[in-house]
């Protein structure tokens, strides 16, 4: 008994922990299937730019109010697998390296979960016939839904990524290269607060944003387990 004991106490059990490597898949699954679905929805018109003619983007909420619901929903239903593959990788990070990556991870995973949650909800409401019949309502919440989705979102990820490879950099996680190129997206992501100042550069947002959920898909799959 007394050994059976003091076995549990020198190897307790390892705590459960979802696979890191799914989790950032299935966001990052959500989240495109969102934009394909929400584009076959409205028969190939593409998502209106908040930069475009006003017009053009109150006649897409009236007439493709369906599509645009789909793609809001699982834009939020994407943030769900991101907020649990941001948990694991907290505590991953927190039991092989110091605090400093994993609290930046914390950080920058819960920023990116909450816009996004944001920038679904708000184009839900774009949705909603009362909501849209008004030309300067639709013209303030597609802005905001694109502000909330877009730039904060990628800034948020970017520091995600940041937190991540930091992380793995000190721990010895990751391979160098995969480390160097993490940092750089990461850093490629936060620079894109300069398109809230001049919106010719919002062109390298996609670049970003789909570079770091590839890049998070890697590393989710490559973070050994402690």
């Amino acid at each position: 008994m007394a050994i059976a004991a003091a076995s549990s106490v020198t190897n307790p059990a390892r705590p459960f922990e979802p696979p890191l490597g799914p989790l950032a898949a299935a966001a990052v699954g959500l989240f495109l299937a969102g934009l394909v679905a929400g584009t076959v929805r409205a028969g190939g018109a593409p998502f209106p730019s908040p930069f475009a003619d006003a017009e053009d983007a109150l006649a897409y909420f009236r007439e493709h109010s369906a599509a645009v619901r789909t793609g809001a929903a699982l834009q939020y239903a994407s943030a769900i697998p991101l907020s649990l593959f941001v948990a694991a990788a907290v505590g991953r990070l927190r039991r092989s390296t110091d605090g400093f990556g994993a609290s930046l991870t914390a950080v920058g995973g819960t920023l990116a979960a909450a816009f996004l949650l944001c920038s679904g909800v708000i184009s839900w409401v774009l949705t909603v016939p009362e909501v849209n019949a008004d030309p300067t309502t639709v013209r303030a919440l597609h802005t905001l839904a694109f502000l909330s989705g877009g730039p904060a979102d990628v800034m948020a990820s970017g520091v995600l990524t940041a937190g991540i490879a930091l992380g793995a950099s000190s721990g010895k996680l990751l391979g160098p290269w995969l480390i160097r190129i993490g940092l750089g997206i990461a850093l490629l992501a936060m620079l894109t607060t300069v398109s809230l100042t001049f919106t010719a550069a919002a062109v390298v947002l996609p670049i970003a944003r789909f570079s770091g959920m590839a890049w998070l898909i890697v590393a989710g799959f490559r973070l050994p387990r402690p």
